[in-house]
């Protein structure tokens, strides 16, 4: 049921050593970020401590980013905002800062903003909420539409600038009950306010943020007894003049039921942990009571309860239209037996429906990613409970086992440990499907635990393959990252959900298709990695990537030769045309198009030639590896079924044709046998008449033995170039195919063999003495580049870090990727000798 995938631990320093003390904190970003905080003691000087923060990437925990945050105390809060590029942190002396990734790069962070409530400890922080809000309906995962299986909710940001755009900013919690907003403006500058929480000042020990979807912000704060009230309050943002206001309001609170059982009275007296059940369910809250010995777990509603009325009114005769008077009032919805002393609380952030419809088509279909949270114990173990009522739903007894059973099958005298400090987990995050854990423990080690999405019930493989689908399917739709849905995909599975991914997607509107277009092959292509039977196919995927980026890329320079044109461009009148013109002569078929929208000046032509000559020898390499697509398959043989990429190829085929009249510089160079060869004209006969076979997808027909024929002769015609796919990822998933977990150390990459194959991959291989590529400009960087780049932290594409381009066509060609790479990934800086 939960299963470690690796452990990532930090060398022994001879002069310093992590502080195993201090409360640590963790935080899992959309993207696949996970930040965590240690503290480092310098031995010759015990009272200098350095507050770190360090940030990975979870394919590349190794990577790890160190960042001395220059806080003055202990880092008690760690927040991701909604996009997964911004980090705030703040500490036990009130300050806030706010950290962003420099040149966009996942292992290089900068600190430029930040706010302050001097000697007042944060111990609650929030971003502002940005308004947008998914549901996932499980009920509805057998549905067609991803319009009926994800549907987007009403929700009004924290706070709008003109128009409704929601404002940025970030909200804090102190010690001594104070709210303090700061709001980010569109010019850069910070707005901040301070306010009371309440009239009678008192001191917080534990508070969280909650959101309301009219755009109020729910604060739930404690002393930390239990003995005493847990306080709700309204808190409404809003700027006036140019100034930051902040309105309070005291709503409804409540005792803990711990503190009215006779039994257990005086048994808990500390509340150790609070949360909201999500950021965005002000109305469900999570506690947990603490003493020295063990713990207990509560989980409260608020509901709208009837007022009853006082006999004296119950014979007036009721106006029209009048309803009974409500109270909101806080209900427990259930609570745990006594339970070991818990040392972290991690609570899901997959957005699934909690109606009671859901909840009961969730257990029929044993669908429980998102309806479990988790509890780590001091003796090292980790339960997931139900969200709701609480039940166990499953036990992993500790990292050292590296195993994990259902609750209740080993008894408690078999999971003693010897004697000395245990380990245990001191901050715990779910990922953004749930389907692992990252926990920290107090070494300061990284575990990257598994949650199988069935909670360890036994499920038939097409069950199995469903929920994996549904929440790719999810991670697609919202943008975030899938990494954690592939640690539970077995080789054996990729074809299948590849497949019905495919055929999932087809049955979307066109406009929908539209938007995923991409996103969906870069799913398919880290999916294919995962097995070394379909490795040949993720180069297919990340080649279709880049033929699309260059195709729009190619046609957006075209333009109407006269403004009043009718509603198609002349990038879409080229696709018309080359779609019903089956002529195999490109001269013929250029005859057709109206050539002075394709005029262009000369510098962006020849500055471009390099991904035209891309696209020049791919066609060469298709054609000449048609014949030899045999039972071993072989990059390229994606493409040969797939007539939309082939129709692509010929259509850029035949704008090159037109611009290398205009500027002859610009055209794909071939070396060919023959002086008089027209190479150009030839492999686009021979293209079309590939094409031909498989433009309909429906019915496709294998190629004639002439086309064959002709495609033999090719390597003796035209030099067949040596296409460079993309490098063999040197990412973790690939290795966490096994039951075993890794040992990873921070600061030192791990190489041992992928793919869960006997042998490397023939095409993935690279010999010291090749080329290194750049595979976003489509340049050879040398054999030992000396050039700083940067890789993809997904697929693995490498690229120059600075750009040796000054023309304005290939400039803006980079700026498409200056952020993310073609298949979305982020990038991350890697030394020269590993590019």
């Amino acid at each position: 049921m939960m299963e470690v995938a690796y452990v990532c631990e930090w060398e022994k320093r001879p002069k310093s050593n992590h502080y195993p003390s201090i409360p640590l904190v963790c935080a899992w970003s959309c993207r696949n970020l996970v930040a965590f905080t240690t503290d480092l003691k310098n031995e010759e000087d015990e009272k200098e401590v350095s507050h770190m923060v360090h940030i990975i990437d979870t394919e590349h925990p190794w990577d790890v980013y160190s960042i001395n945050s220059g806080h003055g105390e202990v880092i008690s809060c760690l927040e991701w905002d909604q996009s997964g590029s911004r980090l705030l942190s703040a500490d036990g002396d009130g300050q806030i800062k706010c950290w962003a990734m420099a040149d966009h790069l996942v292992n290089s962070w900068e600190s430029s903003l930040g706010s302050a409530e001097d000697g007042d400890p944060i111990i609650a922080l929030s971003w502002l909420h940005n308004g947008v809000k998914l549901a996932l309906h499980v009920e509805m995962s057998g549905s067609t539409n991803f319009g009926e299986k994800f549907s987007r909710v009403k929700f009004s940001p924290s706070l709008t600038l003109f128009g409704g755009k929601p404002m940025e900013g970030w909200l804090a919690v102190t010690v001594s009950g104070l709210v303090t907003v700061s709001l980010l403006k569109p010019n850069g500058q910070l707005l901040t306010a301070s306010e009371s929480l309440c009239r009678l000042r008192g001191r917080v020990a534990l508070a969280d943020i909650a959101f309301t979807g009219g755009g109020n912000i729910v604060v739930a704060a404690t002393d930390g007894s239990s003995s005493s009230p847990v306080q709700f309050y309204k808190v409404c943002v809003s700027v006036v003049n140019e100034k930051c206001r902040i309105d309070t309001e005291l709503l409804p609170s409540l005792f803990m039921r711990c503190t009215t059982d006779p039994v257990r009275r005086d048994k808990y007296p500390a509340v150790t942990h609070l949360k909201f059940l999500t950021r965005e369910n002000s109305e469900q809250v999570l506690l947990c009571a603490s003493s020295q010995m063990g713990s207990i777990v509560e989980c409260w509603s608020l509901r709208k309860e009837g007022l009853p009325v006082n006999n004296i009114f119950q014979h007036r005769s009721p106006v029209v239209g009048e309803k009974q008077p409500t109270i909101l009032k806080w209900r427990i919805l259930s609570a745990t037996n006594d339970l070991d002393r818990v040392s972290a609380v991690a609570l899901p952030k997959l957005p699934i429906s909690i109606s009671n419809t859901d909840l009961k088509v969730a257990s029929d279909t044993k669908f429980c990613p998102g309806l479990g949270l988790a509890l780590a114990f001091h003796d090292g173990s980790i339960q997931i409970l139900h969200r709701l009522s609480l039940h166990t739903m499953g036990v992993f007894y500790g990292s050292s086992s590296g195993s994990s059973q259902r609750a209740g099958d080993e008894p408690a005298i078999k999971r003693q440990r010897p004697g000395g400090p245990t380990v245990h987990f001191k901050a715990l995050q779910f990922s953004w499907t749930s389907l692992a854990l990252a926990g920290v423990d107090n070494h300061g080690k990284l575990h990257m635990i598994r949650v199988s999405p069935s909670m360890g019930q036994m499920l038939d493989m097409n069950t199995l393959l469903r929920h994996l689908l549904f929440l790719l399917e999810y991670c697609m739709v919202t943008g975030y990252d899938w990494w954690d849905v592939l640690l539970h995909v077995q080789p054996g599975m990729v074809h299948n959900l590849v497949e019905k991914l495919h055929e999932e997607y087809m049955r979307q509107n066109q406009a929908l298709q539209q938007v995923l277009s991409t996103r969906i092959v870069a799913v398919k292509a880290s999916l294919c990695k995962l097995s070394s039977a379909t490795a040949a196919r993720a180069c297919d995927f990340h080649a279709k990537l880049l033929l699309i980026a260059i195709s729009s890329t190619l046609k957006s320079l075209l333009r109407p030769h006269v403004l009043n044109t009718p509603d198609k461009s002349p990038g879409d009148r080229l696709a018309e045309i080359c779609s019903k013109n089956t002529d195999t002569d490109i001269d013929k078929v250029m005859i057709n198009l109206k050539t002075e929208e394709f005029v262009l000046d000369g510098p962006p032509l020849q500055s471009l030639q390099q991904l035209i000559q891309w696209v020049g020898d791919f066609v060469l390499y298709l054609m000449a590896n048609l014949p030899n697509q045999g039972s071993v398959v072989r990059p390229g043989f994606g493409f040969l079924r797939d007539g939309w990429s082939l129709g692509m190829l010929r259509e850029m085929m035949v704008m090159i044709r037109i611009w290398g009249l205009l500027k002859p510089g610009c055209l794909p160079i071939y070396t060919a046998t023959s002086d008089n060869q027209d190479s150009m004209s030839l492999l686009f006969r021979l293209l079309t008449k590939l094409w031909l076979c498989s433009r309909d997808e429906g019915h496709p027909q294998e190629p004639d033995e002439p086309l064959i024929d002709e495609c033999c002769l090719l390597p003796s015609q035209l030099l067949v170039p040596s296409m460079d796919w993309l490098p063999v990822n040197d990412g973790i998933i690939c290795k966490l195919q096994g039951k075993h977990p890794l040992r990873l150390q921070f600061g030192k990459p791990y190489s041992l063999p992928g793919l869960n194959s006997t042998a490397q991959v023939e095409v993935f291989s690279r010999s010291p003495g090749v080329q290194r590529m750049d595979h976003l400009r489509c340049l050879y960087m040398g054999v030992c580049p000396t050039e700083d780049s940067k890789a993809c932290t997904r697929c693995g594409c490498v690229t120059m870090l600075r750009s040796p381009n000054k023309t304005n066509a290939m400039k803006q060609w980079e700026q498409r990727w200056i952020k993310n790479c073609l298949c979305g990934g982020l990038w991350r800086r890697i030394p020269s000798t590993l590019s």
